[in-house]
């Protein structure tokens, strides 16, 4: 069984003098502007749910926890 590289189409619109501004710089690859900035915004939010879900177990954790102690603890037991 192949393995293949699926690939998803997105249109998107753009006003018609973007377009015209676009359409007169042929050496630039709008496809792959489109994608990297697609890639960068997807990144950007799953960091923002990751540290918003980071901050959301901060905030139900035991406030007298310490991190540091705990690993000191640990290091010291294995001794």
């Amino acid at each position: 069984m192949c393995m293949g590289v699926y690939v998803g189409n997105v249109t998107i619109r753009v006003p018609d003098e973007l377009k015209r501004r676009m359409e007169e710089l042929r050496e630039v690859n709008w496809s792959e502007v489109a994608r990297s900035a697609f890639e960068e915004t997807v990144q950007r939010q799953e960091m923002r749910r990751a540290a918003d879900e980071v901050k959301a177990m901060r905030e139900c954790s035991d406030p007298a926890w310490d991190g540091s102690a705990e690993i000191r603890r640990w290091r010291d037991a294995s001794r």
